[in-house]
């Protein structure tokens, strides 16, 4: 028999979490996952947010509980995630979604005058977009292999890994998501746990929101497709590499074919 149905992970019923699951590509990937029935845990900072992001996945047919969680304390994921295994019976998945942005030149030189990127701007970024990325899948994986549970983890990195100015911090916490998944990939694959990545292009969420109008119009004419991407489209790569049992180890590239 050509194809068997055995290797297909099938979403029903299987426990996700989600950081930065309020809004965005987190709010995007809880409905998409909820609707194929999924069981949402949904992880982030804002009480308010969350609670409509969980209605929203209840909505779109999955179960989704909240938790307030900082991913860049590790005493915070510690629990969050043994609180999700208690509360859920088991998990099968984790989307590292949950990033910041604090864009700056590392040197600016204005009017003769030199300001510099603070090693707060640096290190924040840094805190949240890369050890918590560590953070949320050293501990899922721990609690998966205890759990003898099998999945995926999916991080979001961005095409910024490839370098973009005005970005030290987020390019470099991006890039070394991007390494480690590899890296996490081959040390966790003996478990039956996958390791995959998203590279995001420039998409339709609150983060790109905040850019200048006139930056945005730049940069959507540099990209072949001529606009922005929608979460949903991220959210369908998600869902795909869930589903799809053979991809590990690498990053799916997601941006309508721009180049930095």
């Amino acid at each position: 028999m050509l194809y068997s149905g055995d290797y297909h992970m099938q979403l029903q019923d299987k426990v996700i979490i989600i950081t930065g699951g309020c809004q965005g590509l987190g709010r995007a990937m809880g409905e998409y996952l909820a609707a194929k029935g999924a069981k949402l845990a949904l992880v982030d900072l804002n009480q308010e947010k969350l609670d409509e992001a969980v209605a929203a996945c209840k909505a779109a047919g999955g179960d989704a509980r909240a938790y307030l969680c900082n991913v860049a304390n590790e005493e915070q994921v510690t629990h969050m995630v043994a609180q999700v295994a208690a509360d859920f019976g088991a998990i099968h998945g984790l989307v590292n979604n949950a990033g910041i942005l604090r864009d700056g030149l590392t040197i600016k030189v204005k009017d003769g005058e030199i300001s510099k990127m603070s090693l707060a701007q640096w290190q924040s970024v840094i805190d949240v977009n890369l050890t918590g990325v560590f953070l949320c899948t050293r501990e899922v994986a721990a609690k998966m292999i205890e759990l003898k549970n099998t999945g995926a983890i999916i991080n979001i990195s961005s095409i910024s890994r490839a370098g973009n100015m005005g970005q030290a911090n987020y390019s470099a916490a991006k890039a070394g998501v991007a390494a480690d998944t590899v890296v996490w990939a081959k040390e966790l694959a003996r478990y039956g746990i996958r390791v995959a990545g998203v590279a995001p292009g420039f998409i339709e969420t609150e983060m790109t929101g905040s850019m200048k109008p006139e930056a945005l119009e730049k940069m959507t004419a540099g990209i072949p497709l001529r606009r922005m991407g929608k979460p949903a489209e991220i959210a369908h790569s998600v869902a795909y590499i869930l589903e799809n049992d053979y991809y590990t180890g690498r990053v799916l590239e997601l941006d309508g074919g721009l180049r930095l």
